[in-house]
């Protein structure tokens, strides 16, 4: 009889910017003879470009690169390999990075205490086609992102609504100013900056001019 031919040997991409993570993972597919990297990334670009050129399974993305998110890294390798599946090993295990790694695709997304045994399992069963991200989380996630964008909505109407110079007395409340330092800043008579600050809580829905600054989730520009 003829015998079974072996199973395809995985192709894996490993974008990783730390050295010695990165070298500790390669050494850790290896050990497994169905698993070959085929090409390491320290950050997204030439993950990235990487992909173009190489053919590839898997990729093993982190999710905190030097040059952007490991879903950005994720979404341009997909763009040239459909066909590969995204699996994220990170120490970020927050909600909004799982949401855009959701959103970029991902097969999994593994925390960096994984198990290397967990790492290597994972790895495999991406490359068949697994969805490692439990139904339920999967499902909570995406009510999660549909909650968020809906948030980010409503802050962008009320925004919107602000007048110019309200717009202008909102940011100075964001640098930490009071009315008076905000009615010299802007060379207006104090009840006028009163006025706008009263203004600028009832369009966002406010009971203090901490929770507005909150609400509006302004850049303070410091630091």
């Amino acid at each position: 009889m003829t015998a079974p031919a072996p199973p395809p040997v995985v192709r894996v991409l490993v974008v990783e910017d730390h050295p010695v993570v990165a070298e500790g993972l390669a050494t850790l597919l290896a050990e497994d003879p169905r698993l070959r990297v085929v090409r390491r990334a320290a950050i997204a670009a030439p993950a990235v470009a990487a992909a173009a050129e190489e053919p590839l399974d898997v990729a093993l993305v982190d999710f905190r690169l030097p040059d952007g998110t490991g879903a950005e890294a994720a979404t341009g390798i997909r763009e040239h390999r459909p066909e590969a599946a995204v699996l994220f090993l990170s120490a970020d295990d927050s909600e909004p990075a799982m949401i855009a790694a959701v959103e970029a695709g991902a097969s999994g997304y593994l925390i960096k205490t994984a198990a290397g045994s967990e790492i290597v399992d994972a790895v495999r069963r991406a490359a068949e086609g697994e969805m490692l991200i439990p139904a339920p989380r999967l499902a909570a996630l995406l009510a999660r992102r549909r909650e968020l964008a809906q948030a980010e909505d409503e802050r962008s109407r009320r925004l919107g609504s602000l007048t110019p110079r309200e717009y202008e007395i909102l940011r100075l409340m964001t640098e930490g100013l009071d009315n008076r330092e905000i009615a010299a800043r802007l060379h207006v008579a104090y009840p006028t900056v009163r006025s706008h600050v009263r203004s600028v809580l009832q369009k966002l829905d406010a009971r203090s001019r901490l929770e507005a600054v909150v609400k509006a989730g302004l850049d303070t520009g410091k630091g």
